[in-house]
């Protein structure tokens, strides 16, 4: 890895994990976070886990995220959680998207009753 650059660990069905054992050790020392992405409020529902919140919704907003958000103009951040490690966010996410869909719902209200796009709240890095 060069100089300046750090590891990513980006996850999602596009791309693969290709870091060395120390270099996972690393990015999962970073934290991650949850997120869920809709179209509208009510609408369809996206959970994703990344280490760079800003990074990643603004791959969902151009259009270079998930294939899943791009047919359903999923750009609107709704819900975030951040976690310890990446490990602990992906076993977050999992549980998530094992829950009922109104249970999602409920979850996104108790911090964004009105869903509003939570993108601008961001300190983008």
């Amino acid at each position: 890895m060069g100089a300046g650059k750090r590891p990513t660990l980006f996850r999602h069905a596009s791309e693969s994990w290709h870091l060395t054992s120390f270099q996972y050790i690393l990015a999962a020392m970073r934290g991650g976070w949850v997120y869920i992405m809709t179209n509208r409020a009510y609408g369809v529902l996206y959970i994703g886990v990344t280490t760079s919140l800003p990074h990643r919704t603004m791959q969902h907003r151009d259009e270079t995220g998930s294939e899943f958000c791009r047919r359903y103009n999923l750009i609107r951040l709704v819900y975030a959680e951040r976690h310890e490690t990446i490990i602990e966010a992906i076993a977050r996410e999992k549980a998530m998207k094992a829950w009922k869909r109104q249970w999602k719902i409920e979850l996104i209200e108790t911090i964004n009753p009105q869903w509003q796009d939570l993108f601008d709240t961001l300190h983008l890095e």
